[in-house]
C-alpha cells in the first residue's frame, strides 16, 4: 500500500524546561514519514529544503524506506527554520524564530512514480498547497488525511473550507476545533466541522489523549502517563504517521479499525516526545511499539 506523505523537511531549534538544542532536523513531513515507516514500506515524500540541508541526513530517510523523488532541493537557498521555546507546563510555547526561506515559494511537484498513492497523509502547510496537491494527483487515494493549524484558519480560512471538502479525515487539536467550528463544547465543535467536508476527524489533545469522531461513533483514546517528556515537537504530525500508516499496513478504513490506527498514533507519539527532535524515532523496533501499544491497552481495559 503506498504512502505519500507531504509537509517540511526543516531545521528546528527547541528550549525546553529540560534542556535545549541548537539547529536539528524537523519539519512535519520528517516526523510523519519517520513514524509511518514502521508500519509500512511503500513510502513517499514531497517537501522542499534547500542547499544547506545535510546530504546525510537525506541517506537516513533513504534508509528507514522512504522515498525523496519528491524531495526539491534549491540550490543557493537556505531551509524553513523554527525556533521555539515550551512554556515550564509544556502545553504552552512561544516561536522565536519563523524563517521560511524555500518555503515561501513551494511548488510541490509530484513525480510520475507517486501518482498513483493510495494514502495521502497532507502535513500542515498553507491550504492551497495541500489543495494543488490533491489537484496534481491522476485518480484520488483511498484515503487523505490533512494536518492544520490555527494559523491557517486566521489567514486563509476559505482556502482550507475548500480543501476540507476534498479530504477523508482532519486531524486539529482542541482550540483549533472550537476556532474552526465556533462552538466551545467540542462534542458540538466535531459535529460542525464534519459538516464541512471530512467524513471523520480526530481531535488531538495533547498529553490527553485524541478523540476520533464520524457522524455515527466516537472513540477516546486516552493520553499514556510518562515519567519523562522532553519535547513536544513532532508528537501531533508523529501521530498522524503512525495512524496513517498502520491503516495503509492494514487496509481496513472502518471505523474499529481507525480506532487501532488511533492508538497506534498515539504510541507513537509517546516515543517521540521522550527525546529531542526525531532522535527516539530513529530507534525503535517492532517489539518496542507493540509492547507500548499493549501499555495503552491496559489503560482502557476494565
Amino acid at each position: 500500500m503506498s504512502l505519500l506523505s507531504i509537509g517540511t523537511v526543516a531545521f528546528d531549534a527547541i528550549e525546553t524546561p529540560f534542556g535545549k538544542t541548537d539547529k536539528i532536523i524537523g519539519g512535519a513531513a520528517t516526523y510523519i514519514s519517520l513514524s509511518a515507516s514502521y508500519f509500512t514500506q511503500n513510502l513517499n515524500l514531497v517537501a522542499v529544503v534547500g542547499e544547506d540541508f545535510p546530504a546525510e541526513y537525506i541517506a537516513l530517510l533513504n534508509s528507514k524506506g522512504i522515498n525523496t523523488d519528491g524531495l526539491q532541493i534549491k540550490k543557493g537557498e537556505k531551509s524553513f527554520f523554527w525556533s521555539g521555546k515550551y512554556h515550564n507546563d509544556m502545553n504552552g510555547r512561544d516561536t522565536l524564530i519563523t524563517e521560511l526561506n524555500v518555503l515561501a515559494d513551494f511548488d510541490p511537484i509530484i513525480p510520475a512514480s507517486y501518482q498513483n498513492c493510495e494514502y495521502l497523509m497532507l502535513g500542515n502547510l498553507t491550504p492551497m498547497v495541500q489543495e494543488t496537491v490533491i489537484n496534481r494527483l491522476a485518480k484520488r487515494p483511498k484515503l487523505v488525511v490533512l494536518d492544520t493549524m490555527n494559523f491557517w484558519m486566521d489567514v486563509a480560512l476559505e482556502d482550507l473550507k475548500r480543501v476540507l471538502t476534498k479530504v477523508d479525515v482532519l486531524t486539529i487539536n482542541d482550540e483549533e476545533a472550537r476556532q474552526l467550528s465556533g462552538e466551545s463544547n467540542l462534542l458540538k465543535a466535531a459535529r460542525k466541522v464534519l459538516t464541512m467536508g471530512p467524513k471523520t476527524l480526530i481531535i488531538k489533545k495533547g498529553e490527553h489523549g485524541a478523540l476520533l469522531i464520524n457522524d455515527n461513533d466516537k472513540f477516546y483514546a486516552p493520553g499514556l502517563p510518562l515519567e519523562e517528556v522532553f519535547d513536544p515537537t513532532g508528537a501531533g504530525d508523529t501521530f498522524a504517521g503512525g495512524f496513517i500508516g498502520y491503516l495503509a499496513s492494514t487496509g481496513d478504513l472502518s471505523f474499529e479499525n481507525m480506532k487501532r490506527a488511533v492508538i497506534h498514533g498515539s504510541a507513537m507519539a509517546s516515543f517521540c516526545v521522550e527525546k529531542f527532535g526525531t532522535e527516539n524515532l530513529l530507534n525503535l523496533n517492532k517489539q518496542m511499539i507493540a509492547d507500548r501499544v499493549a501499555e495503552f491497552s491496559k489503560l482502557v481495559n476494565f
